[in-house]
């Protein structure tokens, strides 16, 4: 079965604040960089344990962005001069064989397992050849969930529980916007893991013969899913934690998680224990999607060069909420919400919690030698 897939113009209205966001930091049109980074903490003169330059790279989704200011400062704390990963904003089709080739060192925002299929180039010959690339420490483990949701009226309306329901095509006509016929699945960018992997499902699960992914720009798909849940329209979308969509669609209230099948060849853990707003309304939602461990992902080449920055890397961990926290309260700022803001909310996280990062660059030193 060929995808069904379909791309969705931006309209000419003013786009979201996330929206705008992202441009600026892909474009740098929206004035001078910000400064990185916080002149109080670091180390004392002469504590710095490793010298030289590191490219970083920062992924294309806001969600993100804290994390990989986070890592950027405490390399230079190290005494590493880092880039601003803001100047490399990147989809991970293109980061990671730019990556490969020694382009870039570094970024914080790797996803596993769906990203595992980046850690391997085609050949000629169809051989798969390892990229000379590896996924360092946990970040966060097992917190990035991902899914597919609905709105809650329509759910309960039509008693759905699970992707599974779209193999009825009355139930699939009533999330069909462009009539064709077939239940129009709210996607990812073109580049991200999650556009390919909405695909795998739609081309090799039984729901996807009545199901095609609109794809553009998430965080104005978002916006517009939110306009369609408030007027009380059928909507049927993807979308994965920590993210602020699920802050302002609350799963339960406004939207509900639906189960699906996975992939018979998926391996790893597809259950959410606990999730609230699961719409079969189970202890154990199975999302049918792997659930992922967030890792910084780094060039090996850099990384036997720099034991002083894998050892970092190794170390670091963010909590999950305090990720949440910040996606939730960049996006209720809305266009007022800057790049120095979320350069800022990393410098005010790595101070709330300087006792734990001195222990990672304590760490980090030792690996000095």
């Amino acid at each position: 079965m060929d995808t069904a897939h379909r791309t969705l113009r931006p309209r000419s209205s003013t786009p979201s604040w996330a929206v705008v966001l992202l441009l600026c930091l892909i474009t740098a049109a929206c004035g001078p960089a910000a400064s990185v980074g916080s002149d109080e903490g670091g180390p004392a003169t002469g504590d710095e344990a490793a010298s030289g330059e590191i490219r970083m790279a920062r992924a294309t989704w806001d969600t993100g962005f804290m994390q990989a200011y986070i890592y950027h400062d405490l390399l230079e704390e190290l005494g590493f001069d880092v880039s601003n990963p803001a100047d490399a904003t990147l989809d991970p089709n293109v980061f990671y064989p730019a990556l490969g080739q020694g382009e870039y060192d570094l970024w914080a925002n790797g996803w596993f397992p769906l990203h595992d299929i980046y850690l391997e180039r085609e050949l000629f010959s169809g051989e798969q050849n390892p990229e000379p690339i590896s996924p360092v420490g946990t970040q966060v483990a097992g917190g990035a969930l991902q899914g597919y949701l609905v709105d809650k009226q329509t759910a309960d309306e039509l008693s759905l529980t699970s992707m599974a329901d779209f193999t009825n095509a009355d139930v699939a006509r009533t999330f069909d916007e462009d009539g064709d016929g077939m239940a129009d699945l709210i996607g990812c960018n073109e580049g991200w893991g999650c556009n390919t992997q909405i695909s795998e499902h739609i081309d090799r699960l039984a729901w996807g013969t009545n199901v095609e992914q609109v794809v553009g720009n998430y965080s104005d798909l978002i916006t517009e899913v939110q306009s369609s849940v408030e007027a009380g329209e059928p909507v049927l979308f993807y979308t994965w934690t920590p993210n602020w969509t699920v802050d302002v669609l609350a799963p339960g209230e406004d939207v509900v998680w639906l189960e699906s099948p996975a992939l018979p060849d998926d391996e790893g853990v597809t259950t959410a224990e606990g999730l609230e707003g699961c719409a079969a309304d189970a202890d154990a939602c199975d999302l049918g999607w792997v659930v992922n461990d967030i890792r910084a992902v780094a060039n090996d080449d850099f990384l036997a060069a720099n034991p002083v920055a894998e050892a970092l890397l190794e170390a670091v961990q963010i909590p999950l909420d305090d990720i949440a926290q910040q996606n939730a309260e960049m996006n209720a700022a809305g266009d007022s919400y800057t790049e120095a803001d979320i350069a800022q909310d990393a410098a005010d996280w790595i101070e709330a919690n300087r006792d734990t990062v001195d222990g990672w660059l304590e760490q980090a030193r030792a690996a000095s030698g």
